[in-house]
């Protein structure tokens, strides 16, 4: 396996993508199926993860991401179905013989080592020598961050030094797929949010194969070069942050993705469809749904008279920081809007706002 953490490492030069200094593995699933017992786990799992990339899998718990990573990992084995490193097939290699570390949630780090022992544990048990095992455990800390932590217990560690830590375990071997079982999930808001953009920025500046394990929606966003949505052990979708969140296939992945404005299409005509909200101009088919993103709709006290446009009563006003979320109720449905707080009007509940739609806001979610 090509190094990466070489002696002459420069960690100058580490915001440059190192994608060619490294062999990153593609990951190939075919019709993957698992199930315990009567519980189906996986029901055909089939995708392709290419060489490099940052790859989210996201779902509510219990719908099969973990399953599949541990199957990744070799940790578990299919009842059927096929797996795919690097174009090698899996079936049969043990854990250690896949070029692949894990970095799980717990974090899984050793309480009677150090955060030294911790990281070197990879590198003894390939029998390195010890000046060889302390000169990478150098570079890895120096990358990560963790270098005056080197000495410290684990008990002694934040949370977010204790994720550091993993990291440094899992990256120290050098391996061509790194699954992350959601490895931030217990952190505070503010260090996730951190950690989110050095994983990333990290990722990048390695080149190499990253499977990410989330519910949060956002946090997928954030970070993924592509998506699978994963629902009672199906993929549902899987797609680019952007058409994950702009255009979902099924109303489960547009939900899951935050979206609440859900409005049945009762009728069509040349000029466009009816809806529980009026008119709207628009090549929609009625018994679909239109999908109204809360960042596309626009409050106004006066009407403006928009093709895309429909009157409102404000419920509810949010205050959210940067955001105001607001609340509507019209054509009886209850709808949300969510505004920037750039010094603009401000609506109270009880006042009768008009609403307009922004066209690239709309999207048909079919039935």
């Amino acid at each position: 396996m090509h190094g990466l953490f070489t002696p002459d490492f420069d960690l100058a030069s580490a915001n440059q993508p190192a994608a060619d200094t490294r062999r990153a593995s593609s990951i190939h699933v075919e019709n993957l199926h698992r199930s315990f017992g009567a519980d189906v786990a996986l029901d055909g799992i089939s995708l392709t993860v290419n060489p490099g990339e940052f790859f989210t899998l996201l779902g509510p718990s219990g719908c099969g991401k973990t399953t599949l990573l541990r199957l990744l990992a070799g940790l578990d084995e299919p009842d059927t179905g096929r797996i795919e490193m690097g174009g090698a097939a899996m079936a049969g290699v043990p854990p250690h013989q896949r070029s692949v570390n894990t970095v799980f949630q717990s974090y899984a780090l050793f309480p009677h080592r150090d955060v030294r022992g911790n990281i070197a544990f990879g590198l003894e048990m390939r029998s390195w020598s010890a000046s060889r095992v302390e000169g990478k455990i150098n570079e890895i800390a120096g990358l990560i961050g963790i270098f005056d932590l080197l000495d410290r217990r684990v008990d002694q560690l934040s949370g977010g030094q204790r994720q550091r830590v993993a990291l440094a375990r899992a990256l120290v071997n050098e391996p061509d797929v790194l699954l992350l079982d959601e490895p931030l999930s217990a952190l505070d808001a503010g260090l996730r949010s951190r950690l989110q953009v050095e994983l990333k920025r990290l990722q990048r500046q390695l080149g190499m194969t990253f499977v990410f394990v989330t519910h949060d929606q956002e946090e997928a966003m954030v970070m993924s070069d592509r998506i699978a949505v994963f629902n009672q052990g199906r993929v549902i979708q899987i797609g680019t942050p952007q058409e994950i969140y702009e255009q979902p296939h099924e109303q489960f992945v547009a939900q899951f993705m935050g979206h609440q404005n859900f409005v049945p299409i009762t009728g069509r005509d040349e000029f466009g469809i009816d809806t529980l909200l009026g008119h709207f101009a628009g090549q929609f088919n009625p018994g679909d749904l239109l999908l109204l993103r809360p960042e596309a709709l626009r409050l106004n006290t006066s009407s403006h008279e928009s093709c895309h446009s429909f009157m409102a009563n404000v419920d509810e006003c949010l205050y959210r920081g940067g955001l105001t979320e607001y609340r509507l109720i019209s054509g009886g449905l209850s709808l949300v809007a969510m505004a920037a707080n750039q010094g603009g009007a401000s609506y109270q509940p009880g006042e009768r706002v008009e609403v307009t739609v922004s066209p690239s806001g709309m999207a048909t979610l079919y039935h």
